[in-house]
């Protein structure tokens, strides 16, 4: 019999280093598959559905909302959704995949609850707020307004931190992918 696989959540404020660390950790090698939102957004550029992103219309958004498709969803503005579909998820779990998920606070801590010990929580935190900043101004993606406003769930966030299994303090972006890959590794095969 085939064992089921396993989820490992990361969340972190914008500007933690997450997305890096997640890239970081998928080309290691390790038994991990990348879980791909959902989104009521249109393709840009190159995006492909189904590789990205899957792409649906704010009205099958909404559809699948009421269906109950979704792990957890959140929409960032009016009409623009992100989203986990539960029927990936379960697909990936009962081939045995281990999937690693990039979700918020909010998404992160609704699957653990749904899952159990079959799921992993890692925050991943910036050394500080005053840091988290620099790196948001440094990236020169966003408006200050952006920045305010992104600085302002990040205190939210790390609020939520104690609630997760694992703390990963991101001062030294080596050392936190490296602690990061640990916590996978055991998780991945021993559980947590």
């Amino acid at each position: 019999m085939q064992s089921k696989g396993k989820l490992v959540i990361l969340s972190a404020p914008s500007g933690s280093g997450k997305s890096t660390i997640i890239e970081r950790i998928l080309r290691l090698g390790l038994p991990l598959k990348f879980s791909v939102s959902a989104t009521s957004r249109p393709p840009r550029g190159n995006e492909r559905d189904g590789v990205e992103y899957f792409f649906l219309s704010p009205e099958e958004f909404r559809k699948r909302i009421a269906d109950n498709e979704f792990l957890e969803y959140e929409e960032v503005y009016d009409g623009r959704f992100y989203g986990t579909l539960r029927s990936e998820i379960e697909k990936s779990l009962a081939c045995g995949e281990n999937v690693i998920l990039d979700l918020d606070v909010a998404g992160g801590l609704n699957v653990k609850r749904l899952y159990g010990n079959a799921a992993i929580l890692v925050f991943i935190r910036p050394p500080s707020v005053e840091e988290l900043r620099r790196r948001l101004l440094h990236r020169g993606t966003d408006s200050e307004k952006m920045i305010a406003d992104r600085i302002a769930k990040a205190e939210y966030e790390l609020s939520q931190a104690d609630r997760y299994d694992c703390v990963v303090i991101n001062d030294d972006l080596l050392k936190a992918e490296r602690e990061t890959e640990q916590i996978i590794r055991k998780f991945i095969n021993h559980g947590n």
